[in-house]
C-alpha cells in the first residue's frame, strides 16, 4: 500500500446507518473450524470511494461489523481488513493472473452531482459463503479505531477543499486576464480592470490563502503532537488538534464551496456553460462538506465533545495564542487594526465559548442543549483563527506571490464576522 500498488478504501456506511454508526448491521461470524484466524462477513456497504476499479493490484476494505455476541450500539462495532484478493502463497499465479477472489462484489457504481472520476460504489459482502476479513486490533473497539484516521482523513478533506478553491482561483484569474470587455479610462479593458470582478478575485485568493494557513497550522501541530520532545508538549498539541480538526473540515469545505460559486460568476454567462470547466469544480466542491462527517456532525464534535470533555482548556490555549499575536501586531503601525480587531474576536469568542459550555452541562437536557448552536460554533472559532494566522509573523522571509498584500490586509474583515457569530450563539 506504500507503494502505491494496493489501495485501501473505508467501509462505514449502510443504507440505515449514515451518520449514526450505531445501526450497522454488517456480521463478521468467526470461523474456528476454518484453517486461519479470521472471520466471515455479511452485508452491504454504500457510498465507498474507489471500492472497485482495476488501477491496482488489490484492494484492502476496511470495513465496521458487529461479531455474533456484540451489544447493540456504538461499543458492539469492531473494525475488520478484507482484501480484494486474498493473500496467498504466492499472491500472483505463474501465468501472471492473482490469487482467488474474496467474496466482497460491487453492486453498483453511483452516478453523482460531482467527482466524477472517483468511482463511489456499493459493496456487497458474503452473497456466497461470506468475505474473508481479519480483526484489526479488539472487538468492540472498531471506531476507536477507524476514527484513529477519520481524524487525519477530516483534515484531509479540508485540503481537498482548498485545492479546489485553489484552482477556482486560477481559472477565474486567467478567464478574468482574457476576457475583454467594456472601457476603463477610455479605452477597451479586462474584465479584471472593472471593480466588482476585481472584489471577487481578491476574495477568491484572500480566503484561499487564509484556508491554507489554517490548514497548514493544524498540520504543524500534528507534527508537534507526534514528535515534540515532551510528553506534556505533545499532549497539549494534540488538543488543540482535537479541536482544530473539525474547524478545518467543515469551514474550509464550506468555504469552497463559495469561492468555486464565486469562480462561476467571474466567468459570467461562460460560467454556466461546461466548456470553460467553472461549473465543473463548484460540483466537485460540493461533496466537500457531505463526506467524512458532515460539516453539522463536525460542529456538533466540536460544541458538544471537544469543549465539554476538557471545559474549553484547549479552544482557551489557541485563543491565548491569538491574543498574544493580536498584542504583537499592536507593535507594528500598519497592523495596529488587525490587531485589534483579532482581540475583539478572541473575546467574543471566549463569551460564547462560555455559552456552549453553560449549556452543554445542563443535567436535564445535555447535549440537547446544544443542538441550535452547532452551524456557528465551527465557524467562529476559524473567524478567529485565520487572521490570526495571517498576523503571526513568518519564521523566514516568504517568497514573493500575486496578491499576498491584498490577502493580508483583507484579515481585518475576518474579526468582525466572529462576533456576528458569537453574537449568533448568544
Amino acid at each position: 500500500m506504500v507503494e502505491g500498488s494496493w489501495t485501501g478504501t473505508m467501509n462505514l456506511t449502510e443504507p440505515q446507518a449514515g451518520s449514526d454508526l450505531s445501526k450497522v448491521r454488517t456480521r463478521a461470524v468467526p470461523c474456528p473450524d476454518e484453517e486461519g484466524d479470521h472471520y466471515r462477513l455479511f452485508g452491504q456497504k454504500i457510498f465507498i470511494t474507489w471500492g472497485e476499479h482495476d488501477a491496482a493490484e488489490n484492494i484492502v476494505h476496511l470495513v465496521l461489523a458487529r461479531t455474533p455476541d456484540a451489544p447493540e450500539g456504538n461499543k458492539g462495532i469492531s473494525l475488520f481488513l478484507v482484501p480484494k484478493y486474498l493473500v496467498t502463497e504466492p499472491l500472483v499465479n505463474a501465468d501472471g493472473s492473482l490469487g482467488e477472489r474474496n467474496d466482497v462484489t460491487c453492486a453498483s457504481i453511483e452516478h453523482k452531482l460531482g467527482i466524477h472520476g472517483s468511482p463511489t460504489c456499493t459493496l456487497s459482502f458474503g452473497e456466497g459463503d461470506g468475505a474473508i476479513g481479519y480483526l484489526v486490533g479488539e472487538e468492540g473497539r472498531g471506531l476507536n479505531h477507524m476514527f484513529t484516521m477519520m481524524n487525519e482523513a477530516r483534515h484531509k478533506v479540508g485540503i481537498q477543499g482548498i485545492g479546489v478553491a485553489e484552482r477556482a482561483c486560477q481559472h477565474a484569474f486567467a478567464y478574468a486576464l482574457d476576457r475583454v470587455q467594456g472601457k476603463a479610462r477610455g479605452a477597451e479593458t479586462t474584465i479584471s480592470e472593472h471593480l466588482d470582478v476585481r472584489r471577487m478575485l481578491l476574495s477568491m485568493r484572500a480566503r484561499t490563502d487564509a484556508l491554507r494557513a489554517l490548514a497548514l497550522y493544524c498540520a504543524a501541530e500534528l507534527d508537534v503532537a507526534r514528535h515534540g520532545a515532551g510528553e506534556s508538549e505533545r499532549k497539549a498539541a494534540q488538543a488543540r488538534v482535537d479541536v482544530l480538526i473539525p474547524v478545518v473540515k467543515s469551514f474550509s469545505t464550506d468555504q469552497a464551496v463559495d469561492i468555486a460559486s464565486m469562480g462561476v460568476q467571474v466567468h459570467g454567462g461562460m460560467g454556466f456553460i461546461e466548456e470553460t470547466g467553472a461549473a465543473q469544480l463548484l460540483r466537485d466542491a460540493r461533496i466537500a462538506p457531505i463526506y467524512e462527517g458532515t460539516n453539522g456532525i463536525q460542529a456538533l464534535d466540536l460544541a458538544g465533545r471537544k469543549l465539554q470533555r476538557d471545559g474549553g482548556a484547549a479552544l482557551n490555549d489557541l485563543l491565548d495564542r491569538v491574543e498574544a499575536t493580536a498584542e504583537a501586531l499592536r507593535g507594528h503601525g500598519e497592523l495596529v487594526a488587525l490587531g485589534e480587531s483579532l482581540a475583539a474576536g478572541a473575546a467574543d469568542l471566549r463569551a460564547a465559548m462560555a455559552i456552549v459550555l453553560e449549556q452543554g452541562s445542563d443535567p436535564e437536557n445535555g447535549a440537547d442543549a446544544i443542538q441550535p448552536m452547532p452551524p456557528p460554533s465551527s465557524t467562529w472559532p476559524a473567524m478567529c483563527c485565520v487572521p490570526g494566522r495571517w498576523g503571526s509573523p513568518p519564521s523566514r522571509p516568504a517568497l514573493p506571490r500575486p496578491g499576498a498584500a491584498a490577502s493580508r490586509s483583507t484579515g481585518p474583515s475576518w474579526s468582525p464576522r466572529t462576533s456576528r457569530c458569537a453574537s449568533g450563539c448568544r
